[in-house]
């Protein structure tokens, strides 16, 4: 908020001179490269809505696919619409949402990054692990920040696990298991058929992220693919990643009517029990423990949570703009995210190299 702050000089007049009163933060300019990602107009309404933290300054289809119109409706409306050389060469542009179709994330990221700016970088990381660690060893070199898309990292029921996890509460972790899954439409189908890795690559990949994040990289992933239909679509897997005290499954099933609601993340220790079912919105889960913990009773409760964080992506542009900020340090670093990449690739039986 800006008001006028007179000054008073010794012969009475009065000069008015402009300035940000205490409290108040100047907002990050931010543009959004591409629109064909499926989170893409959730990304967008995000920003927008968090307009005390955020300038858009616009949106921009990736040089790979320029072409391709820029939505009108919806979360597009009234958004400046410009080319990426304009975007990118924008005075003061900050960050950057890139939200293209999977295959051109990586590239555009990159020239991104190359500006030297921070970016959002929706999930997965690319179609190669090669490529994905070229850009992350980029970022690193020009000291800004990669902020994968993987959503369930700011959903409070994860958060909560994550602390549960963090503090103790359920001892030595010994297994995980996971599953997301839907019935694909056949829109949905030719979608991920462009990707050998089907549904394990494209939408598990949230479940791996947090896997990852509570037990490390796997010292072995085991894929189980199958491909139910004529159009060869992986569409019913499993992956096993092996640890040295603890084992984890994800399972993603395109084939499951009721897939939204049997969504679920459950971890095991040899001191509590955590299961998140379903995964979304993430305001509710059991927890059982062996002894009290954190201010919860022994024995199994279910515990509800409030939702601070708003919509499904408001948690994660409202870290990013105090991490640009220099308030916070993102909690997945670099090695992190090329970790998931990796065992995302594994998992979905696609090359690693």
């Amino acid at each position: 908020m800006q008001r006028r702050h007179f000054i008073r000089t010794s012969a009475g007049a009065a000069l008015a001179a402009p300035f940000i009163a205490r409290g108040a933060k100047a907002k990050i300019k931010i543009g959004q490269i591409g629109s064909a990602h499926s989170h893409a107009s959730g990304k967008l309404a995000a920003i927008r809505k968090l307009s005390d933290d955020y300038e858009l300054v616009g949106v921009a289809q990736p040089r790979e696919a320029a072409e391709l119109p820029i939505p009108s409706g919806g979360a597009y409306r009234g958004v400046k619409r410009m080319t990426e050389e304009q975007l990118l060469a924008i005075p003061g542009l900050q960050a950057v949402a890139i939200e293209t179709e999977v295959p051109h994330l990586v590239a555009a990221a990159e020239r991104a990054v190359g500006a030297g700016l921070h970016i959002h970088h929706d999930k997965p990381g690319g179609t190669t692990l090669a490529d994905f660690r070229e850009l992350l060893r980029l970022a690193k070199r020009n000291g800004v920040t990669v902020q994968m898309g993987y959503m369930l990292r700011y959903n409070p029921a994860f958060q909560f696990m994550y602390r549960a996890v963090r503090e103790g509460w359920l001892g030595e972790i010994t297994e995980i298991d996971a599953m997301m899954g839907k019935m694909a439409s056949a829109s949905l189908r030719r979608e991920l058929g462009r990707y050998d890795g089907g549904g394990m690559f494209e939408l598990a990949c949230h479940l791996v992220d947090s896997v990852v994040h509570l037990l490390g990289k796997p010292e072995r992933v085991q894929a189980f693919t199958r491909r139910t239909q004529e159009d060869g679509v992986a569409d019913n897997q499993l992956a096993v990643f092996e640890y040295a005290k603890a084992t984890a499954t994800v399972r993603c099933n395109h084939r499951d009517v009721f897939g939204f609601s049997r969504r679920r993340f459950q971890i095991a220790g040899d001191r509590g029990v955590i299961e998140i079912r379903p995964l979304e919105p993430g305001n509710q889960l059991e927890l059982s423990l062996a002894t009290a913990k954190g201010g919860y009773r022994r024995g199994t409760q279910t515990v509800t949570l409030s939702n601070k964080r708003g919509g499904r992506y408001d948690g994660e542009f409202a870290d990013l703009a105090r991490v640009i900020r220099g308030e916070a340090k993102l909690a997945w670093s670099y090695e992190h995210d090329l970790a998931v990449q990796e065992t995302v690739l594994r998992a979905a039986g696609m090359p690693v190299s």
